[in-house]
This record gives C-alpha cells, sequence and structure tokens, in this order.
C-alpha cells in the first residue's frame, strides 16, 4: 500500500514538473543574421577597447510573426581581463509594416544572451515579448545566431 501511495506521488510530482516546464518554455524561435554596416573601436588603454557597431538584421521564425528586417546597434566593452560584454538595441519591420523594437545583452562568458522587447506597432503593439539568443557564427562583419522565448 505505501509503495502504491509513493508512486502516486512520485507520478504527480512527475507530472506536475512536466507542466510548470511546459508553461515556461519557448513559444517562439527562430534565426537571427545580421550584415555589419560599421564599427569603430576605441582603446580606451592597454586591453581596455570600447567597439560600436551597427548592422542589417534580419530575424526569422516559423512558429511566431517574428520575419522581420532592420537594423541593430550596440556596443563591446573589453576590460583588461580580456572579458568582453556586448548591448544593443534593434528594430525592425515585418512586410506589413508592423514593428518591433528589442534590447539585448550578452554578458562575457555565456554561451547565451537575453533579449526583452521595448516597443512595437501593429501586431506588435502591447506585447512584452522577452528570451534569449545563442550566437553560432561571428566573424565581426556576418553573425548569425538562434533565438528563443516567450512572445505572448
Amino acid at each position: 500500500m505505501r509503495v502504491n501511495k509513493a508512486l502516486q506521488h512520485a507520478l504527480a510530482a512527475t507530472i506536475g514538473l512536466a507542466l510548470y516546464a511546459a508553461a515556461y518554455a519557448d513559444n517562439c524561435t527562430g534565426r537571427v543574421n545580421n550584415v555589419a554596416i560599421s564599427s569603430e573601436t576605441i582603446e580606451v588603454a592597454k586591453g581596455h577597447t570600447m567597439a560600436i557597431f551597427v548592422a542589417h538584421s534580419v530575424t526569422t521564425s516559423e512558429n511566431s510573426p517574428h520575419n522581420n528586417v532592420g537594423k541593430c546597434g550596440g556596443y563591446a566593452i573589453t576590460t583588461p581581463d580580456g572579458k568582453t560584454r556586448l548591448v544593443g538595441v534593434c528594430a525592425r519591420k515585418s512586410k506589413d509594416a508592423d514593428s518591433f523594437s528589442d534590447e539585448w545583452v550578452l554578458e562575457a562568458g555565456a554561451e547565451r544572451g537575453t533579449w526583452r522587447q521595448i516597443g512595437g506597432t501593429g501586431i506588435f503593439a502591447g506585447k512584452k515579448s522577452s528570451g534569449w539568443f545563442q550566437p553560432i557564427s561571428d566573424d565581426g562583419k556576418v553573425y548569425m545566431g538562434r533565438w528563443g522565448g516567450n512572445c505572448d
């Protein structure tokens, strides 16, 4: 009898965890590609640099309306200990001219960064979408990555 109760509790806990994970799982995913327009690097001191950049940007998604084109800008700070932190903003629009803007950060040493919507029009108006992004390839001129999150 105790074994049955223990199995029931274990099953209930497993189902509960699965429902919790499903509730907080990504409901939108896609790809992002950026091509550099311009960049400038300033060496503040030996090993301490700041780079400012602007890029054309394209996002694609098969499970959300995030199929947009636009531009991104931002900066990278490299500290004397060799760590680099990236921060930026993007503004893109859909084929129907609905716009979406987000801000993002990739902390030094992290494999994934975070993004959050800061504005939008049309189908993006009033949304509070946010999530993660992960670089796949970046040579300083062309960037490829993937992203996911909660696109409410």
